[in-house]
């Protein structure tokens, strides 16, 4: 009996796009200065706000907790 070959091509998985997401986020994040100068809480929550909703600061929208 014969079976036939499969192969299966290459995706790209919600893991990489997550990721890539995250990378983006967390240069935009760092060229607009959330990431300077954590020494607070708040400041940690200011970076981790910015790198996920970097789209919004691209617009003009100021992530940083007062």
């Amino acid at each position: 009996m014969r079976y036939a070959a499969t192969t299966a091509a290459p995706r790209v998985g919600v893991s990489w796009i997550v990721a890539l997401y995250l990378i983006a986020g967390g240069i935009v994040a760092a060229t607009h200065h959330y990431w300077q100068n954590v020494h607070s809480l708040k400041a940690i929550g200011s970076g981790l706000l910015a790198t996920v909703l970097w789209p919004l600061i691209l617009v003009g929208i100021n992530l940083h907790i007062h």
